[in-house]
């Protein structure tokens, strides 16, 4: 079968960076551009083909995603393939060496937004709905194929829609095609987020009396927390990464002769299984009671939690993790599991009892960045590795 399934992929990745040619073609950026000419080439290829498919919309009725359903013949459980075709912005427009939307080949690699992350991954994963669809009768359960519009948002609106979708059957579990031929990512650190709103007195800046002002107190803060006391790795656990803690955001006062009364900061703490979001949540409340008992202000400083998802991480005998890594192997790649730093999609399905590998795919340059690039060479041994994955959990005879 290996054979086979080589040969295949060597047919189909022309059409595949073909269709992703197009889908490059059609700006997408996460809040900026219109997702109906991308969703557009995909629906027509698909009908083309006779994919049954439809559209995901979020409770706003805002359009999140397209969702393919191949159903097998047989019973068993269903897996999920998942790209997202929104992209990042592309940030200085001058900075690039090629047009962001160009879509072009050029020696090896396909150029441009989203060509990384992952509309390649969007055009492969509907080649294999499509290989598989005329040989359904002889798969067990069913493969969906989710194109997410809103994931560079951080809403993951196509999933959490794919997922309270009473006519769509729950997907045992997911392989999401991030980019990177030298890992398979198997976890992820989990994240809790909160706005954190420091209150002073206000007053002028030039007055003889001291005040000590809203945006000091909230630099006193900051300080506290970047010099709280943070566990490290937790060897019994098996997570290999510790836990991590960020203020990503200043804001407040105006203008120079006003001492603020008002500041907020963002913080972003990275978790594990070790140290949880209660965990994070108490380290920043007990920093917050410090400022409040060492600089006392009118008003208490206010916590207001804006997201929590819990960390994840498959054993490399778990599926789909299993089933990918094995393929891989059979292909004669030497690739291993991998925990990342940053959290992705793969956490919100962790929420969900969902098991999910969240990455390995092409070689890549420039992901969110300038001058983003794929490089073709290996497209045809990481299509084949994914089909294979896919055929080996829908045990396709």
């Amino acid at each position: 079968m290996s054979e086979n399934l080589q040969q295949a992929a060597e047919a189909r990745a022309a059409s595949v960076a073909a269709l992703a040619q197009e889908l490059i073609r059609r700006p997408s950026r996460a809040g900026i551009d219109d997702y109906g000419p991308v969703l557009g080439v995909l629906e027509d290829w698909l009908t083309a083909r006779s994919l049954p498919h439809r559209r995901l919309n979020d409770d706003a009725g805002e359009l999140v995603g397209l969702l393919v359903e191949i159903p097998g013949g047989r019973p068993g459980p269903w897996w999920a393939l998942d790209a997202c075709v929104d992209t990042a912005p592309y940030g200085d427009e001058t900075a690039w060496s090629f047009p962001p939307a160009c879509g072009d080949i050029v020696d090896g690699w396909l150029r441009g937004r989203g060509s990384a992350d992952s509309k390649l991954a969007a055009a492969m994963f509907c080649h294999i709905a499509a290989d598989l669809h005329g040989r359904a009768a002889d798969l067990h359960g069913g493969l969906a194929v989710l194109l997410d519009v809103d994931e560079h948002t951080g809403g993951f609106g196509g999933a959490r829609a794919y997922l309270a979708d009473p006519q769509a059957a729950r997907p045992a579990g997911m392989m999401i095609g991030y980019p990177g031929l030298e890992d398979v990512v198997v976890g992820g650190r989990g994240l809790w987020r909160a706005v954190i709103t420091v209150h002073a007195p206000s007053g002028h800046s030039g007055s003889s009396k001291t005040v000590v002002g809203a945006i000091s107190r909230a630099a006193h803060l900051v300080r506290l927390l970047d010099t709280a006391d943070m566990p490290g790795v937790d060897g019994g656990s098996g997570f290999p990464l510790p836990p991590k803690l960020s203020v990503t955001s200043f804001h407040g006062g105006q203008g120079f002769s006003v001492t603020p009364d008002r500041c907020e900061l963002n913080v972003d703490v990275r978790t594990t299984p070790a140290f949880d979001a209660h965990d994070a949540e108490t380290l920043v409340r007990k920093a917050v009671a410090e400022l409040d008992a060492e600089l006392p202000a009118p008003k208490p400083t206010k916590i207001t939690p804006v997201a929590s998802w819990p960390p994840f991480r498959l054993r490399e005998d778990e599926e789909p993790a299993a089933a990918l890594l094995s393929a891989a192997a059979e292909a004669g790649l030497p690739v291993r599991g991998k925990t990342a730093g940053p959290s992705n999609i793969g956490n919100l399905l962790a929420g969900e009892g969902i098991p999910a590998t969240a990455g390995f795919g092409l070689v890549y340059e420039g992901l969110h960045a300038t001058d983003e690039r794929a490089r073709l060479a290996e497209l045809p041994q990481i299509y084949a590795i994914y089909q294979r994955a896919v055929l080996g959990l829908l045990r396709a005879d």
